[in-house]
């Protein structure tokens, strides 16, 4: 009754101010998960600017990551990072796209995958302008100057974050239940560790650069939510 109640609201049925609780309604959980990753990068922004608080890790756990490298585990990890990054995952993100939209025979859940992914990639490109951190000394990485852009916020880890939020989002809501929650929080938590784990062993990256990307992710799938509530809302279907 209550989500009839929101959705003739937002068509104008119950005038303005139904039609504004009915859409705060749907879209604030996004907006908590912005809210969440603004607050969590700032945190970490501010850790970096002081030198304090897990800062003072970046520096020991990189040095202790790369004194205990093993030929095998960088094979498979330059694998992991290869695939996350910004020559793979692009192509493999746009075919997974065309397809999914063919075969769900609807264009909007693809579509919000792809502007998310697109949105990470400029928010990247931005705060690591911005922030302009050195990336860590080229002794330290696996492939000395590989990597030359700026550190700060990692933007591998912000698209793997992005992509497993957004596409496990889109996923369990049209399924439910607490099954499939599950699942996409095991399955995000082992992709975000892989890559992040990755980008840190192989040296291209400092811990507060992966977790600040993770924070970024969270930011986007808020914004994801926030947006596909909303629409759902506005068609009549209701938010989950």
């Amino acid at each position: 009754m209550g989500e009839a109640q929101d959705v003739d609201g937002a068509r104008g049925g119950g005038g303005a101010p139904a039609a504004q609780r009915g859409v705060l309604r749907a879209v604030w959980p996004g907006l908590v998960l912005v809210l969440a990753g603004v607050l969590g990068f700032a945190l970490l922004l501010d850790a970096l600017r002081d030198r304090d608080d897990l800062w003072t890790a970046d520096g020991p756990l990189l040095e202790w990551l790369v004194a205990h490298r093993s030929d095998g585990l960088t094979t498979a990890l330059t694998a992991v990072t290869t695939v996350f990054g910004p020559v793979v995952l692009p192509v493999l993100v746009a075919a997974g796209a065309l397809v999914w939209a063919r075969v769900a025979r609807d264009w909007w859940d693809p579509a919000l995958t792809v502007g998310a992914m697109l949105l990470s990639t400029l928010l990247s490109m931005l705060l690591k302008g911005l922030v302009a951190r050195p990336r860590p000394e080229a002794e330290l990485m696996s492939v000395a100057g590989l990597e030359t852009s700026f550190s700060f916020p990692s933007g591998h880890t912000i698209g793997a974050s992005t992509l497993v939020l957004v596409t496990g989002y889109l996923v369990w809501r049209r399924t439910g239940g607490g099954r499939a929650l599950a699942v996409w929080a095991l399955v995000s938590v082992v992709v975000v560790v892989l890559v992040g784990g990755s980008r840190l062993y192989l040296g291209y990256h400092f811990l507060t650069d992966v977790l600040a990307g993770v924070c970024v992710g969270v930011a986007v799938l808020g914004l994801v939510v926030a947006v596909d509530r909303w629409h759902r809302l506005a068609r009549g279907r209701g938010a989950p």
